[in-house]
């Protein structure tokens, strides 16, 4: 896989510092510097034609690409990747792969917008295929685990500190954090964990996906994608989100905030709840 680079194009300059004025009843108007989240429009092209833009914070691009890709179904395998090629002064990025899916004119005809922040997309017509298999694991944990996991995400995003304008997720243990990344939308987030997976073969039967975005079907989908069990949000959960996650066979849960939560499907998998 090749990237190319340029000066603009390192994590750092994600953030940028912006003047504004803020209003307070005991000060009155101030004038000063905030710090707020960059977003970038990124092309993505799939065997030189172009699939979609997406709007996002500019990180960890090849694992958007792949992820997003792996979701919508043009890669089933890392065998089918080619390469992946970044230009970020002209915002795209360019995969290759084989074979060239013969479905891939059918996929574009039946793209849906989604309610993900960026105008998320998802191919709904993939449903079908995920819902004849469940996820699968044995992996249980406890209501401890659940907000422990949500306070340590929390507390690993400088750029949500900063700025407040990014989702943060995770690809966790019961016990700790193993891959994090943040955007401004959170199925970009997503499909950065999905696409780190996809590229180095992670087995995520026994994780958890751990986000602070809203639990929509979108979200739920992708993650159903790559088997994970657990999904777990400091946010709520959309009906058709629940009735998906029930169909899967996947654990989810919401709003964890203060020590408490809201067990939305698969109560099963959480120790001494009954």
């Amino acid at each position: 896989m090749q990237e190319k680079t340029s000066a603009s194009a390192h994590t750092g300059d994600t953030i940028a510092s912006v003047p504004v004025r803020i209003y307070d009843t005991s000060t009155g108007m101030v004038s000063l510097q905030q710090q707020v989240i960059r977003e970038k429009p990124i092309a993505l092209y799939f065997n030189d034609r172009e699939f979609v833009t997406l709007l996002c914070a500019g990180n960890h691009l090849d694992e958007l690409a792949a992820g997003f890709f792996y979701v919508e179904g043009l890669l089933t395998a890392p065998d089918d990747l080619i390469s992946i090629k970044i230009d970020r002064d002209a915002g795209k990025i360019m995969v290759a792969a084989k074979p060239y899916p013969a479905m891939y004119e059918k996929l574009l005809d039946k793209r849906t917008i989604t309610s993900g922040c960026g105008k998320g997309t998802v191919f709904y017509n993939a449903l079908d295929a995920l819902l004849s298999s469940p996820v699968e694991s044995d992996l249980t944990i406890t209501p401890q685990n659940i907000i422990a996991c949500m306070h340590n995400l929390s507390a690993m995003s400088d750029d949500y500190r900063q700025t407040h304008g990014v989702h943060n997720s995770a690809l966790a243990s019961p016990d700790k954090i193993l891959v994090f990344r943040n955007d401004i939308g959170r199925h970009n987030a997503v499909d950065m964990l999905v696409g780190h997976a996809f590229l180095h073969g992670l087995s995520l039967r026994d994780k958890l996906f751990v986000t602070t975005g809203r639990l929509t079907s979108e979200i739920v989908i992708k993650v159903a994608k790559i088997g994970v069990p657990i999904i777990v949000s400091r946010n709520t959960a959309t009906a058709l989100a629940i009735d998906i996650a029930q169909k899967m066979n996947i654990t989810l849960i919401g709003y964890v905030r203060a020590g408490r939560f809201t067990v939305y499907a698969g109560h099963e998998r959480i120790k001494s709840i009954s």
